[in-house]
């Protein structure tokens, strides 16, 4: 743990942690036990039912910023993470780095493209080929200029007639 995370981040991490132990749960349990076990010494009046009741709620809406808090610190390292595994791998798209910052729309062109992707994978296997590769994913939702996937450059055998006038590489010059 960093020595200058906040008050508030120390605590949230320490109790997150305490809090999913066994040993708490076994604790929770004894004291619901011990409340039940108390009804008829009470009579299982009102203020019997308020005491628990007003306990799991104070609890509960505690816990849900703390875990939330958690959640969120747990989220960001795991996007960095993810991050920076995009970003040391030769050939990945960098753009797809900030996919959680993107519109609905967007992340579901994205999610089409990478179904397609794997059904395309499956009908490979399903042939007896192998499904790996790197095939190119382009944005449907960004104009060209912006999709993920640059135009690769022409080569001479994709070219029907060479440029200027000068013969290709392996023709002989016309005339």
């Amino acid at each position: 743990m960093s020595e200058h995370a906040s008050i508030y981040t120390r605590a949230a991490r320490w109790i997150a942690q305490l809090s999913g132990r066994p040993m708490t749960f076994l604790l929770a349990v004894a004291l619901i036990v011990v409340w039940l076990i108390s009804g008829p010494v009470f009579g299982f009046s009102d203020t019997w039912q308020l005491v628990i009741n007003t306990g799991t709620t104070i609890i509960t809406f505690l816990m849900v910023f703390l875990i939330q808090n958690t959640q969120n610190r747990d989220t960001v390292a795991m996007q960095l993470k993810l991050d920076e595994l995009i970003r040391a791998t030769k050939g990945a798209h960098l753009s797809l780095l900030d996919l959680e910052e993107l519109e609905e729309r967007e992340l579901a062109a994205f999610v089409k493209q990478y179904e397609a992707l794997a059904a395309m994978g499956r009908r490979q296997l399903e042939k007896g080929r192998p499904d790996t590769g790197t095939p190119e994913v382009v944005s449907q939702t960004a104009p060209p200029e912006k999709s993920l996937s640059r135009p690769k450059p022409a080569s001479a055998q994709d070219r029907s007639a060479p440029p200027s006038g000068k013969p290709a590489p392996g023709q002989s010059p016309a005339g």
